[in-house]
């Protein structure tokens, strides 16, 4: 359910599961000149097969060209049903191999 309001639908519900058909964007702001929120769809659905590589390829051109490095945790495991072991190759390849410099986050106790 929806209310328009001067053209704008407010509707009740997750952005991130737009009701709409067609194409959809998912709009974000983040409010600081030198940070930069890179939304990358690396699979269809959660737990599904996919393949982050063409996602990481695009964040590099773009984290090159903003000289910037790439923070993140680790994408792609948990929910997404990838593993470490298979991601981390991907990330090494496609962004550190092009001079990034990465650094991956673990929440909390745990990790390496």
């Amino acid at each position: 359910m929806s209310e328009i309001v001067s053209g704008i639908a407010y509707v009740r519900g997750d952005a991130t599961e737009p009701c709409a058909d067609g194409a959809r964007v998912i709009a974000h702001v983040c409010n600081d000149t030198d940070l930069w929120v890179a939304n990358m769809i690396g699979r269809y659905g959660v737990g599904t097969p996919g393949a982050n590589a063409p996602a990481l390829d695009r964040l590099a051109g773009q984290v090159i060209e903003l000289g910037a490095s790439v923070h993140m945790p680790r994408i792609g495991c948990g929910l997404a049903g990838g593993t470490w072991p298979h991601v981390e190759p991907l990330i090494a390849g496609r962004l550190v191999r092009r001079g990034i410099a990465v650094a991956v986050y673990d929440h909390g106790e745990g990790g390496p």
